[in-house]
């Protein structure tokens, strides 16, 4: 959180909310201030950056509902992106645009705690043609995955193909399908999950359910049912953040393998016997949620001919599928 080479940019006042258990607040603070450790916290309160009700504290004091955290937030040196020379997976380029298969593990763009080995470390490699519309940190991005979800981005090399393909994203005409393997059986072959979403009070990398957040709406298709696990196609009517792995944990199915809703119990729906056991083996085989953005329709900027590209299941997921009985 503290930087010797930063200049102070803000103050971030937080509330600590009516049913918070008491916690360390270094603990507490980690988790609540975006892209901070323990350490960096433990750091700026020793350097008295954070204050509880207007008086310095100690790491290990422990918060309790009503108290104000005040913490005063460095402005980090700006950094560059810069080329890097990581091998993409390209299904379609031109001289306006590309469409990218993006793998697990690769962050979009530059942010605080990956800088490097993102794709548009890559991209500023693979071409010199990138749209400007978006600060240099994200030339040419005109939508975004999670780290380790996989699958279709298109990528926009000028800006008037980014202007038009972003009109198209705003407009809900993109066509984008997600395939997902999620815990449980469905009792519907297909229905929409409704909830709006907001940044969870008590985790702020965490995005939860609330009345409070901003309406968002995902359409499923169950694709094949097996013994404890389902394949979905899915389809967003909103793009918000996080939004599948929130909205299908919170209709009781999480995707499967996901560290941060749920989706890594193998104990999930009381499995016993044989069916536990594959669940705790298949587990060890995919370190991440099994989401896969497979399918990107749009109108192309220059042609103005609709396209579709798609992209196979990864080979973690197609493990999963074919250890439970896909003939797919």
């Amino acid at each position: 959180m503290a930087d010797d080479t930063a200049e102070i940019r803000e103050t971030l006042r937080l509330v600590v909310p009516p049913k918070q258990t008491k916690e360390r607040l270094d603990i507490y603070l980690t988790r609540q201030v975006q892209n901070a450790t323990r350490t960096k916290v433990q750091k700026a309160i020793g350097e008295g950056l954070v204050r509880v009700n207007g008086k310095p504290v100690r790491p290990s004091h422990l918060v309790s509902p009503g108290e104000i955290i005040e913490v005063i937030l460095p402005h980090p040196p700006r950094p560059q992106a810069v080329a890097e020379d990581i091998p993409l997976d390209i299904v379609y380029e031109d001289e306006d645009l590309l469409v990218v298969n993006k793998p697990a593990g690769m962050v979009t763009h530059p942010a605080y705690g990956n800088y490097t080995g993102t794709l548009v470390n890559a991209l500023l490699h693979h071409t010199g043609s990138l749209s400007s519309v978006n600060t240099e940190m994200r030339p040419g991005i005109v939508h975004r995955l999670d780290k380790d979800t996989t699958g279709l981005l298109v990528v926009a090399k000028n800006d008037r193909a980014h202007q038009m393909l972003a009109k198209q994203f705003v407009r809900r005409t993109v066509d984008r399908e997600y395939w997902a393997i999620v815990w449980g059986r469905f009792k519907d072959k297909s229905g929409t999950i409704e909830a709006a979403l907001a940044r969870s009070k008590r985790d702020r990398k965490k995005v939860t359910v609330s009345a409070d957040g901003k309406p968002a709406v995902t359409e499923y298709r169950v694709l094949e049912t097996f013994a404890f696990l389902t394949l979905l196609a899915l389809k967003l009517r909103t793009g918000r953040t996080h939004q599948i792995r929130v909205h299908l944990a919170h209709a009781g199915h999480p995707v499967f393998g996901d560290p941060t809703y749920g989706g890594r119990g193998p104990s999930w729906g009381g499995l016993t016997g044989k069916d536990a056991r594959q669940a705790v083996a298949l587990l060890k085989t995919i370190q991440r949620q099994a989401l896969h953005a497979r399918t990107i329709g749009f109108t192309h900027p220059a042609t103005a001919n609709r396209v579709i590209f798609e992209s196979p299941l990864p080979e973690d997921m197609l493990f999963v599928l074919r250890s439970i009985g896909w003939k797919g």
